[in-house]
């Protein structure tokens, strides 16, 4: 196993409101993910699932402690070097798709690498390989809004995969979904992780989804409480 972290939080905590009213929303968080895991993050409503996954993907500064991806502190930048560090590193993939209804699929895969100044050819290339791993290549030149909510999941982890990041990030992926579309989808991520090596951390609520995952960190209160390996996955 690579010896640098792909994602790492020393000491972060994220505190909301001032005086009275503050609320720590993640309090002290440590932990390290490393190359390729699958690591689910669990808890009850409120334990600050979704603020973890926020801190670690560079959308919320912690309020004290850092971030470090890659080994990189990422305190050290701030503004819009954020946001190309993110488009660089990172995949996002969002329970409400925030895929951009008037576009194609193809059009929303291949975004986030044209905000990157990637080539259109090789983007439109790669786009292909990918709507097919997800198995919506037949759905490459339809628009979102015409799309059902599974169709338009699979174009966001296709999207998010475009830039090669190194990690990531789902925030309750299966949320809006059925049954079937949720467990295929989570089928699609463990396979993604798979071929593609790339680490993925995602938020659930539902332990028939965490199953997929190899590592379940465990949230309450905002503290890590539990840290360790998933024994039913190989």
């Amino acid at each position: 196993m690579n010896s640098v972290p792909a994602v790492e939080l020393k000491g972060a905590s994220k505190v909301y409101g001032q005086y009275e009213s503050k609320t720590k929303a993640i309090d002290k968080a440590t932990c390290r993910i490393f190359p390729s895991e699958f690591v689910a993050v669990v808890g009850p409503s409120g334990s600050g699932k979704s603020t973890l996954l926020n801190l670690m993907g560079l959308l919320d500064k912690p309020t004290e402690g850092k971030v470090l991806i890659d080994g990189f502190d990422t305190s050290a930048i701030t503004g819009k070097e954020i946001a190309s560090f993110r488009g660089k590193k990172m995949g996002f993939v969002f329970q409400s798709y925030n895929i951009i209804p008037r576009l194609t699929a193809m059009q929303n895969v291949i975004l986030p690498g044209i905000i990157q100044d990637t080539p259109k050819n090789k983007l439109t290339k790669k786009a292909l390989e990918l709507l097919k791993e997800v198995g919506i290549e037949h759905r490459a030149n339809h628009k979102g809004v015409h799309m059902s909510g599974g169709e338009q999941q699979k174009v966001a982890i296709a999207r998010a995969l475009i830039n090669n990041p190194s990690v990531v990030f789902a925030d309750e992926p299966t949320g809006a979904l059925d049954t079937k579309n949720s467990d295929y989808i989570m089928q699609l991520l463990k396979r993604m992780n798979e071929v593609h090596k790339v680490t993925i951390v995602f938020v659930t609520h539902d332990p028939n989804q965490a199953k997929y995952a190899r590592r379940i960190i465990e949230l309450e209160d905002g503290r890590i409480v539990n840290d360790k390996a998933n024994k039913e996955v190989s």
